[in-house]
């Protein structure tokens, strides 16, 4: 079976594509086909003026039909589209959801911060983990933070914060958005710290290849620390040139290290896990589930 899934973000717009195998002994792989990424950057109009350009709308959906190319040619058999911050602070999200479909019959989807964390807990993250363990998953993007607590192995906690890179570039983050999670940290998830960190998001993904760490060893918070004094000295320009990153990752690294530090600061924690999984794994992970889901139940009805 093959399916996909496109993440619509605050910085960049996510098609990815999976195989998905089924054993004998009921197991499943889930293996990677393609990610394409395409960043359009809509945080930086939705925190500005608290709605989406026609320039924009316009890129989004080129950026949409060009995805439709790729799930002809792969043969995806189905997709699930969501789109989160940024179309959920949008004025006119609900028009171009609309004006979307009509250009090319892809239902955008935005959901909430409660649901983007939850789509992030169907990627199975949780069967992975110790259970003698606590883990403190951080999700961040451009528009938002999701933190989800898990005590062993199940989820307990999860919240969503308006602290984003794009949001932090756009200096529409009040202290007061600090001091609510700074309070979540040490008041609601205090009883169960310690805990072990566990880091999702295409910036953290890019400390940890730049620190040439193996997959699967965590990333001491100094690591963090010593890459956010480095680059924020940096100008974006610099960031490019010594990285090798884009422009669209040169910017936003730098608050979303600020996040990933400010998190573990408070929680008191020492090292992050980066298992490389995102939104758009978790929407391919559910969409499989509905999809078997509705099998059974047309068996059933036979």
């Amino acid at each position: 079976m093959r399916l996909a899934a496109i993440d619509i973000g605050s910085n960049a717009a996510r098609l990815l594509i999976k195989d998905i195998t089924t054993y004998i002994d009921g197991t499943l792989d889930f293996t990677k086909v393609n990610l394409v990424r395409v960043p359009l950057r809509l945080g930086f109009d939705v925190f500005e003026s608290g709605s989406i350009s026609d320039i924009k709308i316009q890129q989004l959906i080129e950026t949409i039909q060009a995805f439709k190319h790729f799930l002809n040619i792969y043969e995806v058999q189905a997709i699930k589209v969501c789109a989160t911050s940024a179309m959920r602070d949008a004025k006119n999200a609900s028009e171009i959801v609309q004006q979307v479909f009509k250009e090319t019959a892809i239902k955008i989807n935005v959901i909430s911060g409660s649901e983007e964390a939850q789509i992030l807990y169907e990627t199975h993250l949780a069967d992975n983990l110790d259970a003698k363990f606590n883990y403190l998953y951080i999700d961040v993007g451009g528009g938002s933070t999701e933190l989800t607590l898990y005590t062993k192995a199940k989820e307990v906690i999860k919240k969503s914060f308006n602290i984003g890179t794009i949001r932090l570039l756009k200096d529409k983050v009040e202290e007061e958005a600090w001091d609510e999670m700074k309070n979540f940290i040490k008041t609601v998830l205090k009883a169960h710290l310690p805990a072990q960190a566990i880091g999702s998001g295409g910036n953290i993904n890019k400390i940890f290849s730049l620190s040439k760490r193996k997959l699967g060893k965590p990333l001491p918070v100094e690591i963090l620390r010593d890459y956010y004094k480095e680059m924020n000295a940096l100008s974006v320009n610099e960031r490019m040139h010594k990285y090798g990153f884009r422009q669209d990752r040169a910017d936003v690294i730098v608050p979303a290290l600020l996040i990933y530090n400010n998190i573990m600061r408070w929680a008191d924690i020492q090292e992050i896990y980066v298992p490389q999984i995102g939104l758009a794994d978790g929407l391919i992970r559910l969409l499989y589930n509905e999809m078997s889901f509705t099998s059974m139940m047309g068996i059933a009805k036979k």
